[in-house]
């Protein structure tokens, strides 16, 4: 153990687990990842399950979250081409846009979604503007490329078995404080750094008790039908927190429409008013889920409510002593946890190097 470095990484959503597994590449970290909630569970507080998943960006060109979202879709993509037990599959996707829908919120939500020349169109395959006659009646302009759609109900549990694999060690726990996590290692030893990866718990977590968390509420309903392309639109008439997305899980996960974006929303219950707006937009603009023959022709699998952890002012990815103890921050991702895992575990995993150097120099 000479040399080696304990970690406890803090919550197992996507950005926990993508970070746990980057820092396992280190052969002298010895990592424990503490969580209330763990790949398998249902619970509103559990953010990661209820993703889509894809692959959208929208971060702002030149910006740091753009950085994370360049970073993330190499890996995500050889997944897809190398390993299809990762639960991640490729997509033709279409984004149907709106002049009107800039100001919205679901507008300043999409951001660089609505350029036509967006930054990522160097990024992702087969990028192309839709010529008029591919729009949808009420559309001014689109574009079309390849991504991805993950089934998280298997991306999860395979990310946590790539983690065990590493030498990762899982433990459940609740914590009142973010500095206990440094005794939360499972040898009994205390850890070096702490890595935060609670969502929207940073909120109420002690030492951090961050108050510019706040939910983004989502719903969706998941289907049987088959779209045959990922469909998302900037906005919906009479909603301004509303939006149509559209999305077919790999490895037959079911296809997730969508939703909303509703800032500041706890409610954990479905609205079945907008559970059947949300179906009547997608086979509105998606004909091909039902063959044509309308919303009763869709076969539901369940409805369902998830609570983005977004960050007013954007994600947090620093570092700081809290009590004595080196935490690295890595939470706050609102709706791109899944597209930007990558690209902030990998500013993590720096930020820990940084924090164990900068002991080493007082030593």
């Amino acid at each position: 153990m000479t040399g080696s470095h304990i970690l406890v990484v803090v919550g197992a959503g996507v950005a926990g687990l993508t970070t746990a597994l980057t820092l396992a590449k280190n052969p002298s970290y010895k990592i424990t990842v503490l969580a209330k909630h763990m790949p398998g569970d249902y619970d509103i507080e559990y953010a990661s399950p209820w993703a889509g998943a894809n692959y959208l960006p929208v971060s702002k060109r030149g910006s740091p979250a753009a950085d994370w979202d360049k970073n993330t879709w190499p890996e995500l993509e050889r997944l897809a081409k190398y390993h299809p037990e990762a639960g991640i599959h490729f997509q033709d996707t279409i984004l149907y846009n709106r002049q009107k829908d800039l100001e919205s919120i679901t507008g300043d939500w999409f951001s660089e979604l609505l350029e036509r020349e967006p930054w990522f169109k160097d990024t992702v395959p087969n990028f192309k503007q839709l010529s008029p006659s591919e729009l949808p009646k009420g559309f001014d302009y689109g574009i079309g490329f390849t991504s991805v759609c993950i089934n998280t109900a298997i991306y999860l549990p395979w990310l946590t078995s790539q983690c065990l694999k590493a030498g990762v060690v899982f433990r459940r726990g609740i914590l009142d404080h973010i500095a206990d996590a440094a005794n939360a290692y499972h040898s009994g030893k205390k850890a070096d750094v702490i890595i935060n990866c609670t969502g929207l718990a940073a909120g109420k977590l002690g030492g951090v008790e961050d108050k510019d968390m706040i939910p983004a509420r989502a719903q969706t309903v998941l289907v049987r039908n088959d779209p045959g392309v990922m469909i998302s639109t900037s906005g919906v008439d009479h909603a301004d927190d509303e939006v149509l997305y559209i999305m077919q899980r790999a490895a037959a996960g079911g296809t997730i429409l969508g939703g909303c974006y509703q800032k500041g929303n706890w409610d954990s219950q479905v609205d079945l008013n907008l559970a059947n707006r949300i179906m009547q937009r997608a086979v509105d603009v998606c004909p091909a889920l039902t063959g044509g023959k309308g919303i009763d022709h869709l076969s539901v699998i369940r409805h369902s409510v998830g609570l983005r952890p977004l960050r007013i002012g954007g994600v947090r990815l620093e570092k700081e002593k809290i009590k004595g103890v080196s935490v690295v921050h890595n939470y706050g991702h609102g709706g791109f946890g899944y597209q930007s895992s990558y690209g902030c575990s990998q500013v993590a995993a720096q930020l820990t190097e940084e924090a164990l150097m900068e002991a080493r120099a007082k030593h």
